[in-house]
């Protein structure tokens, strides 16, 4: 099932857990979503995210307010 950004949003904001695939949101979406997060304290998964830069990963996490973390396969 894939849901939008906007039910993704819906789902964060109302304090539920999320793992996201990285290669398949932009940036701004993930930063969109952290941000829903950490509204009310949900844990985001970010996983997949090789690819994403350090000020990119700082970004998402700034708007996570500490309830994002990265995940990436060893």
């Amino acid at each position: 099932m894939h849901l939008t950004i906007d039910q993704l949003v819906r789902i964060a904001s109302a304090g539920g857990g999320l793992k996201v695939d990285a290669k398949l949101k932009t940036v701004d979406q993930l930063v969109r979503i952290a941000s829903a997060a950490s509204n009310h304290k949900a844990l985001l998964e970010i996983i997949n995210t090789t690819f994403l830069t350090v000020d990119q990963k700082v970004r998402i996490a700034s708007a996570g307010k500490g309830s994002v973390f990265f995940s990436d396969p060893s």
